[in-house]
């Protein structure tokens, strides 16, 4: 599931890409596919990377010679272990939500991003955001959740105070704001509610497939009640 368009990111052959929290690896897996690059995945925690790095066995390389490299780390966003200028993309997705001191993270990605590169930073959304902190207090007060509720134009203004110019703007997910409205509403941590599982199957399944009915509901869902947001940024050049 790609939060991030990577068209609009623009990675090309020969760069290098960091994704600042990936997770399980969805954007590290797809930049190591879209460019002949070298991309970063870097994580707080250990299992996540883990997994990341298992994800690369799952598919195989396309070509004999790939021209392509991956690194994976543990690390902190509020200390990035890289050099000034080291990368030429950079995501952040579903991230900063998580991080109290947000502002010292974005200070940290302009710090590595080279000049005359470019920054992808998405978090939820704040209406669909705010309606299941509304439902469920289980579904952001545990540990690592979601400390606060982004306002578009607050992320935004962060980012520009840091001198990274602003280009584009979407929104990702309109199809799964239902799904995360009703586990909220039933209890985020329960497992035997057949409606919230028939619905994960459906969003499993439009991932996988993608056929074009649910991606002509997706763009018409997206800018209505978009799970995410994402922001798009170029860094000026020295």
């Amino acid at each position: 599931m790609q939060t991030v368009d990577l068209k609009l990111l623009g990675l090309k052959d020969g760069e290098r890409a960091l994704d600042l929290g990936c997770g399980a690896g969805r954007h590290v897996h797809a930049m190591y596919y879209h460019a002949k690059c070298h991309v970063v995945g870097i994580d707080l925690g250990f299992e996540d990377v883990k997994r990341t790095r298992a994800g690369f066995g799952q598919i195989p390389d396309m070509e004999p010679e790939t021209q392509r490299a991956y690194s994976l780390s543990v690390g902190n966003a509020l200390s990035l272990p890289f050099p000034d200028a080291s990368f030429d993309k950079i995501i952040c997705s579903e991230v900063l939500e998580h991080i109290p001191d947000y502002k010292q993270a974005v200070s940290e990605i302009e710090r590595v991003l080279k000049p005359g590169g470019t920054l992808a930073i998405s978090v939820p959304r704040f209406f669909p955001e705010w309606i299941c902190w509304k439902l469920s207090d289980d579904y952001h007060n545990e540990p690592g959740g979601h400390v606060r509720i982004f306002r578009e134009s607050v992320l935004k203004d962060a980012v520009e105070e840091k001198g990274l110019r602003f280009f584009y703007r979407h929104w990702a997910h309109g199809l799964h704001s239902p799904y995360w409205w009703l586990k909220c509403a039933v209890g985020v941590k329960r497992e035997d509610v057949k409606a919230v599982n028939l619905y994960k199957r459906f969003l499993e399944w439009d991932i996988l497939q993608g056929p074009w009915l649910t991606r002509t509901m997706e763009k018409l869902a997206g800018p209505v009640m978009g799970k995410s947001v994402v922001f798009y940024f170029t860094k000026g050049a020295a």
